[in-house]
């Protein structure tokens, strides 16, 4: 085996594959690269590789148009920055909405890749966007040719084509968005920004895609491409001389204020790459059309590849909220694991005296129940000063989500009244809404020039504020706080079938996606009722947590009593999800369900919905958001907390290894990946 260095050549001869049956699924071919760079010393293990490819797989498909597939992905495991390459016969499906690949590159870059070796790999992907190239992928009669050929785009000297200029106009009639004579004739000057979030292919291929598609329309394309190679800002003289605006990106756009006010066609970072011509005409549209939507301050990352090239509300919203909910979370955690200590130092009875012992009291002159009471005063007051945080940050967030930094003063204001008139979370989460748009709405209107730089510091604030704290006082503010206290009530008053439905509900959202959207809003409902702190919501918060420990607990236990079953690397990541389990990071289960989501989610589903049942029905109690089993002292009848965990992890283990012993998979491990001295375990 060969030992790579920095200088290694990034593809050779015994990296690649031609015409080769790797099998019928991308799992399949995944791993046979994956061993492939193992055998020739890129990278250390061979699972390691694959699992991290497969983990990036399960975010989004990378088949792209004309039988291209390009996994991907970082890894510990990659010594060198390595291509592998497969011409497949028979094709295998990778997601490409026009039908399988017969071309596969496995980029695998080292977790900590230089930017010499990412701009290597991404003219690769840039080259992949080119006809002609892939033409001569197919008709190579060697693997010395191949090599040749990649070594042909990916020199370092080869001129990089973010931006470029227009090339004589064709005609985009074929589309079914194709342009008028209008649009023909107007002045063709767009900018676009594009971006994924490993950043080392769909980046630049959508970048190129985007070009090129300008070259075709007689269109001047200058393109910003966050990826991991660096970024060049593009010159603020060429976005405001731009028509419109592209953001092709899956995550946030980086500096997205610079191009306020312009026309914006907004999709994932595939789109660009499906359709460039497409997005390229709705984008000239838009610059015709003075109702089009504009940049206006809105952080909400593009995702979304509906027709109109605009993100869907659905989608829009959804990600607004959490915004809200992923700024909120760490005033959460601070706060709750604070008053927890407090409460362990104190006792229960130190809430309704804190404040008292904190302000009339000191280290030199200290209460009745001596120094643990007044630190546990003082960790209990810091808790709760955390807490009260939590509803203004909330809906703050939220606002910011939809109005950048001008939508900051007047969300925290709406939450604040939230608060005050008692609407709680619900308040915050609406009056954050109405915070976001209001400003959004303010940034758009016409003024003077001369007070064109009041906007954002004055007069956005100024009229946001007041309007969305008129709304609250005067119209909802009362309405909300009737909402959330019948809430409240009705959560107390569960009782039975009922309150054991709820647990289900919650132990079901909780191992669904692992951290994912459905996770987060079990887990911001179960947080904002710690601020309540009545024995409802605290049976909700050790509900969702119990649960949320399940999914890397069972793993963790599957691997261990039924370790043949799985993979080298699952062994070792079971290993770790003891851990990770016990101190509530549901993510340690990623792994297992990234590579075999049908298979292990359900099974995680209901353990999950197991305990969560068990947990309400037996009052189980919890005051602190985080921590796992390490916060024992903040759970309420915990001996039914262990039984309850116990029983959910149990049920998912044996869910799950009999799904993998009974149910066929596509990538289940084959037995050159399975210790022989394991075949009897």
């Amino acid at each position: 085996m060969s030992t790579p260095t920095e200088d290694q050549q990034i593809i050779a001869e015994d990296l690649i594959l031609l015409d080769a049956d790797l099998g019928e699924s991308k799992e399949a071919v995944i791993e046979r690269l994956a061993g492939v760079l193992a055998s020739a010393g890129r990278a250390t293990e061979t699972d390691a590789l694959r699992d991290a490819a497969l983990a990036r797989e399960a975010q989004s498909a990378t088949g792209l148009p004309g039988g291209i597939a390009i996994p991907h992905c970082r890894s510990e495991a990659v010594t060198s920055a390595s291509l592998g390459f497969a011409r497949l016969n028979p094709k295998v499906d990778f997601g490409a909405p026009d039908g399988p690949a017969d071309l596969v590159f496995l980029i695998a870059a080292p977790a900590g890749a230089g930017s010499a070796h990412m701009k290597l790999l991404s003219s690769l992907a840039r080259a992949l966007v080119k006809p002609e190239f892939v033409t001569s992928l197919r008709n190579a009669s060697s693997a010395t040719e191949i090599v040749t050929l990649v070594d042909g785009v990916i020199n370092p000297a080869a001129k990089p084509a973010a931006t470029t200029t227009a090339a004589a106009p064709v005609s985009t009639a074929k589309h079914s968005a194709a342009a008028t004579p209008a649009e023909a004739t107007a002045p063709k000057h767009i900018v676009a920004v594009t971006a994924c979030p490993t950043g080392i292919a769909h980046t630049y291929m959508a970048a190129d895609s985007l070009v090129a598609a300008g070259e075709r329309a007689g269109v001047t394309v200058h393109v910003e491409t966050q990826g991991s190679s660096g970024s060049t800002p593009l010159d603020p003289k060429i976005i405001a001389g731009a028509e419109a605006v592209i953001f092709a990106t899956d995550v946030g756009v980086k500096g997205r204020e610079r191009f306020a006010g312009k026309p914006v066609i907004s999709s994932g970072v595939k789109r660009a790459i499906n359709e460039p011509d497409v997005m390229l005409t709705e984008a000239l549209r838009a610059a015709l059309n003075p109702d089009a939507a504009r940049v206006g301050g809105t952080a909400v990352a593009a995702g979304s590849n509906d027709s109109a090239g605009e993100l869907g509300w659905g989608t829009r919203i959804r990600q607004i909220l959490l915004t809200g909910v992923s700024y909120m979370i760490p005033f959460v955690a601070a706060g709750g694991l604070l008053i927890a200590l407090g409460f362990l130092l104190g006792g229960y009875e130190i809430s309704g005296v804190a404040e008292d012992i904190v302000v009339n009291n000191s280290i030199t002159s200290l209460p009745e129940g001596g120094i643990a009471a007044y630190l546990g005063a003082v960790l209990f007051q810091i808790g709760a000063l955390s807490f009260s945080f939590l509803v203004p940050a909330l809906a703050g967030y939220i606002s910011y989500a939809i109005a950048d930094r001008p939508g900051l003063a007047p969300g925290f204001t709406a939450g604040a009244v939230a608060v005050l008139v008692g609407a709680g979370f619900i308040g915050g989460l609406v009056g954050g809404l109405i915070a976001g748009f209001v400003a959004l709405w303010i940034s758009k209107w016409k003024i003077p020039a001369v007070l064109r730089g009041l906007m954002p510091v004055v007069i956005i604030p100024l009229f946001a504020t007041l309007i969305v704290g008129a709304i609250m006082f005067l119209l909802l503010g009362k309405p909300l706080a009737a909402i959330t206290s019948g809430l409240t009530d009705w959560l107390n008053g569960l009782s039975g079938s009922s309150v054991i439905i709820l647990g289900i509900i919650l132990g079901l959202m909780m191992c669904f996606d692992l951290g994912g959207p459905v996770n987060k809003a079990a887990y911001a409902f179960a947080t904002a009722g710690l601020s309540v702190t009545d024995t409802a919501s605290l049976r909700i918060m050790a509900a969702v947590m119990a649960a949320g420990m399940v999914p890397p607990l069972a793993m963790a236990l599957a691997s261990t009593v039924r370790a043949r079953l799985f993979t080298e690397a699952e062994r070792e990541n079971g290993k770790a999800a003891w851990f990770l389990g016990a101190a509530f990071i549901s993510e340690g289960a990623i792994p297992f369900a990234a590579a075999d989501p049908f298979r292990v989610i359900p099974s995680m589903m209901a353990g999950g919905a197991v305990t969560g049942a068990m947990i309400m029905a037996f009052d189980v109690t919890l005051s602190a958001p985080h921590g796992g089993i390490f916060v024992f002292f903040a759970i309420g009848n915990i001996l039914w907390f262990i039984l309850s965990l116990a029983a959910g992890t149990i049920v998912s283990a044996f869910l799950v290894v009999s799904a993998k012993q009974f149910v066929k998979g596509k990538n289940a491990p084959s037995d050159a990946e399975l210790d022989p001295a394991l075949a009897t375990v």
